[in-house]
């Protein structure tokens, strides 16, 4: 069978319509449709993302597009390199993949790739927070990172193409981040071809959700737009309610040698905090209570706004340079009335004692500048392609937070929060009353280089170096008892805190296909981490974080790509990792060293025309390696960092009475135990869920029903210090989506 017929076997045209589009729609002419998918243009072109023109709508899959396709470029290589030509670990989840499982948030769909999950240090249970490898993460929009990733932001998938996650350290590419590694949301780019399509979705918990999106020429010679649109609202599991409103309009304007990209993504997202989940008892979420039990409080809130223009001009001067001139800036400001995790909430008798409500009011305002040339040449017989780059960052935050006491709640066992207002309640900001009122700066300056080296059509090498200077600093406009800058000195208002760093990151890796079907790799590389967010400066700025990864691995790929599997090794360590704790009933900052040793393995095979299977496993052994402030905690395992994780989803597509079109869905995921803290007290249980699809595609338009936790099964999806945030019950999503 012909790759490109089983490929197109896999499309899925689970994409958005709303009624008013629906309508438009059915009297179109059928004359007026558009081919559904070109190729990407330029697919070896050295831009981050890589630039996809295509007619796709939102949840449609391309011939030459799949989970794991060897020959998908990855944008977040920044080099134009496929996937089977990386020393690496990356994978990439396609839109269509998230649609069919019925997913609307990027945090349901994550764990389509090996070594992900939910959680870590401050989830607190309404935001994206994703460990990989047992490691905190870091996300980024076409390239730009989303900032202080702890200071709360939810992602849908509005306008998303795919999401590429590479694992482990990307410093020396990315700059200043996390060592688990790198999630990046690639957004569709505007369509010389006029097409529109949308989508509604409605179910369990009060959900509805819908979205849109229209791609088409301006009427200006070769300049070509689109705009996606999302709204949604909930009134959530546990009457978690959530609203999202998001528009993102997009320009491309191709002209002469240049090719400039405009967007703009503005968000208004509502969401409803429970920290607290199912609060721990005798180490684990308590039980005996309804699913539903709250113990937080129940006016709490949390109010984001995300607004980021970005604009970019790829000018090409000839065929050796390529130069990318990136702008981005990014306004977010966060207003959140929420109860505050910690471990000095709990259980005493049959009370819940020790609950407090804080109010938070954050923005954060970043500028990023990135100037990337790019070069193709050839030293004899060895092709290179050279990305060389300079990027300037400028980041403000400003904070200002306050702690009240919460009464206790009388009964454990049949909660009822006292609180039913503000009024009674008196905001304190001392040393047990979490509090600042904050100004922090940071500069980032970076030059960097990475070389993807094609020695022979078989052996590939990729070598990259990243020299920062970061200036951070910390400016308190209060004093608060009980702070202390990194020497011990108390922290003063009005007398900043600062730093001033240049880490060197560097990676190497080397890819040989020994056979046409396996490519073994092997790779190492360096990573450093500012310790700059508003979350962890109890004790001021922190000196970085480093990290060093060790992988191996081995890249098959049979029957012509029909059977994709990705194998790898990797051994992880991180320093000066910053943790909160609460010691004595005052929440801390203590800095240790962790260690993850682990394997895991990714597989996408169509097994036959009608059958795809796509599956997931990772064992990893994380542990704390040194905590001078914490020695007992030596050994234990991080926050939220599982043994053992595996995932499966398959469909198969079929007939009824001849009529073609019909698909169903099965999938399973398991997640192994996990801690709330270093101290590894209290825990959450291991977790087996089974979900369901069933839909029916036609020409133009299709319907789907999603059932998620098929048995019902309680479970706990993060383990945060005071509870558990608890998974959502049984519930059924029908969705009803077109394309024209």
């Amino acid at each position: 069978m012909k790759k490109a017929d089983v490929r197109k076997l896999r499309q899925r045209k689970h994409i958005a319509l709303c009624s008013v589009l629906v309508t438009l729609a059915l009297v179109r002419p059928a004359a007026a449709q558009q081919p559904r998918a070109m190729q990407p243009e330029g697919a070896d072109a050295p831009t981050l993302p890589p630039v996809q023109v295509r007619a796709a709508a939102p949840g449609s899959l391309s011939p030459d597009d799949s989970m794991n396709d060897p020959d998908q470029v990855a944008g977040v290589s920044k080099t134009g390199t496929a996937l089977k030509d990386l020393p690496a670990s990356v994978q990439t989840i396609p839109r269509a993949l998230m649609a069919e499982q019925g997913a609307t948030m990027l945090r349901q769909g994550v764990s389509n790739a090996s070594g992900v999950n939910v959680g870590g240090q401050d989830t607190k249970g309404y935001y994206d927070h994703f460990l990989i490898r047992g490691l905190n993460a870091q996300i980024y929009n076409d390239g730009f990172s989303d900032g202080d990733l702890l200071g709360g932001i939810s992602h849908s998938l509005n306008g998303v193409e795919r999401v590429e996650v590479l694992e482990g350290p990307g410093s020396a590419l990315l700059g200043s981040g996390p060592p688990g590694g790198s999630i990046n949301i690639v957004h569709y780019t505007p369509s010389a071809e006029f097409h529109y399509g949308g989508n509604v979705q409605a179910g369990s918990f009060g959900t509805v959700s819908s979205s849109a999106y229209v791609t088409g020429p301006t009427g200006i010679a070769g300049l070509n737009y689109r705009v996606d649109a999302t709204f949604s609202r909930a009134d959530g599991f546990r009457d978690l309610a959530s609203r999202d409103r998001e528009i993102r309009p997009a320009f491309e304007w191709k002209r002469d040698n240049h090719k400039i990209d405009f967007s703009l993504d503005a968000r208004d997202i509502h969401e409803t905090p429970d920290s607290y989940g199912l609060i721990y008892f005798h180490g684990s979420p308590i039980t005996n209570v309804p699913i539903d039990a709250k113990y937080s409080t129940p006016f709490a809130y949390a109010r984001g706004t995300y607004v980021r223009p970005t604009l970019s001009d790829e000018w090409k001067i000839s065929d050796v340079l390529t130069i990318n001139n990136r702008f981005s800036y990014l306004h977010r400001s966060l207003d959140v009335l929420g109860n505050g995790d910690s471990t000095s909430t709990k259980v005493s008798g049959n009370e819940v004692i020790g609950r407090q409500l804080r109010q938070q009011d954050d923005s954060d305002n970043s500028f990023d500048y990135q100037l990337e040339p790019v070069w193709r040449f050839g030293t004899g017989n060895i092709n290179h392609t050279l990305l060389t780059g300079f990027e300037y960052q400028h980041q403000v935050i400003d904070t200002e937070r306050t702690t009240a006491d919460l009464p206790n709640i009388p009964d454990a066992f049949a909660p009822v929060p006292p609180e039913t207002s503000l009024a009674g309640l008196t905001f304190l900001c001392d040393a047990k009353h979490s509090c600042d009122n904050d100004h922090l700066v940071a500069n980032y300056y970076s030059l960097y280089a990475t070389d993807q080296i094609d020695v022979t059509d078989k052996l590939k090498v990729r070598v990259g170096v990243r020299k920062d200077w970061w200036d951070t600093s910390l400016t308190p406009n209060i004093t608060v008892p009980g702070r202390f800058d990194t020497q011990g000195q108390p922290l003063v208002a009005g007398v900043t805190d600062s730093r001033n760093d240049a880490p060197t990151s560097w990676n190497v890796g080397v890819l040989y296909r020994v056979l046409p079907w396996m490519s073994p790799y092997v790779g190492v590389s360096k990573s450093h981490l500012a310790n700059f967010n508003s979350e962890n400066t109890q004790n001021g700025i922190g000196a970085p974080e480093s990290a060093l990864q060790y992988e191996v691995g081995v890249k098959f790929s049979f029957l012509d790509d029909r059977y994709v599997l990705n194998t790898a090794l990797f051994d992880v360590s991180r320093d000066n990792v910053a943790a909160l704790t609460t010691i004595n009933g005052v929440e801390s900052v203590v800095f240790d060293s962790q260690r993850t040793k682990g394997a895991e393995a990714s597989l996408d095979a169509t097994i036959s025309p009608q059958w795809h299977v796509i599956a997931n496993v990772t064992a990893q052994d994380a542990k704390i390696t040194d905590n001078p402030q914490g020695v007992a905690s030596v050994g234990n395992r991080p926050q939220g960092a599982p043994a053992y994780m595996a995932n499966l989803w398959t469909t198969y597509e079929f007939p009824i009475a001849g009529i073609p079109g019909f698909h169903v869905g099965a999938g399973l995921n398991y997640v192994s135990r996990t801690f709330s803290d270093i101290t590894n007290v209290n825990s959450i249980p291991a977790y087996v869920i089974g979900n369901a699809a069933f839909g029916y595609e036609a020409h133009r338009w299709g319907i789907d029903i999603n059932v998620h936790n098929l048995t019902d099964r309680r479970y706990f999806v993060a383990a945060n210090a005071a509870g558990a945030y608890v998974g959502e019950s049984l519930s059924a999503f029908v969705n009803l989506h077109a394309d024209f």
